[in-house]
């Protein structure tokens, strides 16, 4: 699938260089003709970067500036790079090479590999997931099908940040890596997984960086004949870029400096994998002589989207939001972001698919739409409630549209239809080329109606409908033009990865949607605890999260709908809050503690583990003490006046990280004591009393003591209960002792 876009019509080829430049806005027309020298482009999200760069490359090799087999344009996705060339294709520059970072070195590995080694390259290994799985059983260590890839993920990690198995536990900790198990464990596990590999001669993705780089550098000769074939590079979404993905691109270039990046600090949203914008932000620094391009014009989403990107925006801290870009919107008016509270999930997903419904019948396309969330286990109760709406849809992340068998199938048909002429049947009646591809695609599954509901046959009819569209948007681009210049058209397309839009909703993770854009947006799950995500614990962490956030609000040109449920399901507890990051935001909320600058204070202090010192706090906050100034809420800073927002140590209406499970556990064990001692429940423990615990989660008497409502008492009572409800094991249930008595000033809220 590709990004959505408002027309699939052929431009014709910019008949002069000068007319390549045509329709830029002064600061594209700036990146477009800077073509000597080293070049930093800071993108905004909608600002139209790849137009920038292609267009840049295009004049450059127009002009005879640039030799267009001298250039190579890297980015981080294979949909990514298909669209570049497809661009350059249309602006006329056929032979620039615009590839991955691993498809292009892939490419040279397999070149250089014979003189570099000698004989043939190792077989790669697509799929590494079964090879961890039987080094991790080689070493004793039982893993479940997510610890499998948490441990998966952590070995990509250490090889792009070039971290050796047996340096492993020490990288984890000098970055403060929240390491899904054990460090020694997971080395053991690397270790034992790259043994494998030497011992069966195969590789995977990160070896064909890791081998290009060694023979880059050992090689002076292959190095020098590498620098010799590209001269010129351009590398997109360059604030992803990984160490190991920045030695390569040195030994890329050698002592040049012919290098143009593109980037946007504020979308960087893959550090789990080892990207770091750093790069990107040191760029002066390393280059001072550097030529530097700010896109803020944006051309993508309307003034009210644009609103509330740069109010995300604006209340981040850190490096990245010291270089954050104020978009500026360059479209009319639309409709305000709608913000809607749903009492629990499955009724979030059937409004959704209500409103998707309502759009459609509007007369906004299928394909025009997406429903964004956190994680891909979001998606289930999506696709249930769009198919029982009779929304058509489609899964981000399926396989490519040139590959998929049904679109094979048509382009054989349409071949042989093409060869044939005038002697086929099929083509009898039809008139047109449009007429003639519904003739031939009509035998493989086409009709001029959808069929009902979702499932593969629907998805079959989307593709062969994206296909119909395609020779639509031809004929008019290129009147008179035939059956066999249609199939040419389609060949280039699958060689360029260059796919047409396929009819259907998109679910998609936040994640998978970078890049991508769409006529209406939904994101959905909004709650604490999914955005930002549970286990994103440091400031950084969650700097990470509103990034991501940021770029789901991007996604969207004219239609924003943000959503969150109350409770996970029908009858539950509805204690869950919408996301932080909306706090000032969305109608109704209040705006987080100001800052004094990007890093400053605000926001909510994760670094005791404690849950209960105010933002700000010495080093024994977490110390039993008698409080003698005013005290404050946590999360925004407020003097508290309440007795049940003290005990909380925040505001009612700040968010809450609270456990939800957990709390639900401590209630039922409440009952269980103050049934057993024929006392109220609140003589036990407050409702704040437990909220507080469940948010804190102690794992110590010295943590639990500290939270309001203890007390060394209660502590001496109970604590033992508590503590074990908080590390997840089972309590008997059973109170001893004496019984507690009911404080004259407690109270029950």
């Amino acid at each position: 699938m590709t990004a959505a876009t408002h027309s699939t019509l052929f431009p014709q080829v910019p008949e002069s260089p000068d007319a390549v430049l045509d329709g830029l806005d002064p600061e594209q027309r700036e990146v477009a003709t800077a073509l000597s020298g080293p070049v930093c482009v800071l993108a905004g999200a909608g600002t139209g970067k790849t137009r920038a760069i292609t267009h840049r490359i295009a004049y450059g090799v127009r002009a005879g500036i640039l030799q267009p087999t001298t250039v190579l344009a890297v980015t981080f996705t294979n949909r990514a790079a298909g669209e570049m060339r497809g661009r350059l294709r249309q602006l006329g520059a056929t032979g620039v090479q615009a590839r991955t970072f691993h498809s292009a070195a892939l490419r040279q590995l397999q070149y250089f590999w014979p003189k570099a080694v000698g004989g043939e390259l190792p077989r790669l290994v697509e799929r590494k997931v079964q090879l961890v799985a039987e080094a991790a059983a080689r070493c004793g260590i039982k893993l479940d099908r997510n610890e499998l890839r948490d441990a998966t993920s952590e070995i990509e990690w250490a090889k792009v940040t070039q971290t050796v198995p047996a340096d492993y536990p020490a990288a984890v900790a000098k970055t403060q890596r929240d390491a899904p198990r054990d460090p020694a464990e997971l080395s053991q596990i690397y270790g034992m997984y790259e043994q494998l590999k030497r011992d069966r001669s195969v590789i995977d993705f990160e070896d064909v960086l890791l081998l290009t780089v060694g023979i880059l550098q050992d090689r002076h000769d292959i190095a020098d004949h590498v620098r010799s074939q590209y001269q010129h590079f351009v590398v997109d979404e360059y604030q992803d870029v990984s160490p190991l993905q920045q030695r390569l691109l040195d030994l890329w270039l050698g002592d040049r400096d012919t290098l143009c990046v593109v980037g946007d600090a504020s979308q960087t949203i893959y550090s789990f994998t080892g990207a770091t914008p750093d790069h990107l932000l040191n760029f002066r620094t390393r280059h001072p002589n550097a030529t530097m391009v700010k896109l803020v014009r944006d051309y993508r989403s309307t003034p009210q989207v644009v609103h509330l990107a740069n109010g995300l925006l604006s209340q981040a801290r850190g490096r990245a939001a010291e270089h954050r870009l104020e978009l500026v919107s360059q479209r009319d008016k639309g409709p305000a972001p709608a913000y809607t509270e749903y009492a629990d999930e499955p009724a979030e997903a059937e409004g959704t698919a209500r409103r998707i419904r309502d759009l459609i019948a509007a007369g906004v396309p299928a394909g025009e739409i997406a429903v964004l969330y956190r994680v891909n286990s979001q998606s289930e109760v999506y696709e249930q409630a769009l198919a029982d709406a009779g929304v058509p849809y489609q899964l981000r992340g399926a396989e490519r549209f040139f590959e998929r068998a049904e679109v094979r199938e048509a382009g054989m048909a349409l071949r042989g239809a093409a060869r044939a002429g005038g002697n086929d049947s099929l083509l009898d009646q039809a008139e047109g080329l449009p007429s003639e591809v519904r003739a031939v695609l009509s035998t493989k599954g086409w009709t001029s109606r959808p069929p009902a509901g979702s499932g593969a046959v629907r998805d079959r009819w989307e593709s062969l409908a994206a296909l119909v569209r395609l020779a639509e948007d031809f004929e008019q681009a290129k009147p008179g033009a035939t059956l066999s210049d249609l199939v040419a058209e389609l060949d280039e397309r699958a060689a360029a990865q260059h796919a047409p839009t396929v009819q259907g909703v998109t679910l998609a993770s936040l994640h998978s949607a970078k890049g991508l854009e769409w006529d209406a947006v939904f994101l959905v799950g909004l709650t604490e605890g999914m955005m930002p995500i549970t286990y994103a614990k440091t400031d950084e962490q969650v700097e990470e999260e509103r990034r991501l956030l940021y770029v789901g609000v991007t996604r969207a040109r004219f239609h924003l709908t943000l959503s969150w449920a109350l409770s996970r399901s029908p009858g539950g507890r509805g204690g869950r809050r919408p996301t932080r990051f909306l706090n000032g935001l969305r109608p109704g909320s209040v705006a987080l503690g100001t800052r004094g600058g990007a890093g400053g204070g605000g926001g909510i202090d994760r670094g005791t583990g404690t849950g209960t010192g105010a933002v700000g706090g010495g080093p024994d906050a977490g110390a039993r003490r008698k409080r003698r100034g005013p005290v404050r809420c946590r999360v925004c800073g407020r003097t508290l006046t309440e007795a049940g927002a003290m005990k909380l140590m925040r505001c009612e209406d700040c968010p809450s990280d609270m456990d939800e499970a957990l709390y639900g556990r401590l209630r039922d064990w409440r009952a269980v004591q103050a049934q057993q001692i024929g006392q109220p429940a609140f003589c036990v423990f407050t409702d704040k009393t437990l909220m507080a615990i469940a948010e804190a989660v102690p794992g110590s008497e010295g943590e639990l003591v500290t939270i309001a409502g203890v007390g060394n008492r209660k502590l001496t009572r109970f604590g033992a209960d508590v503590l074990a409800i908080c590390a997840g094991e089972a309590v008997d249930g059973e109170a001893g002792g004496a019984t507690v008595r009911c404080e004259k000033n407690s109270s029950k809220k």
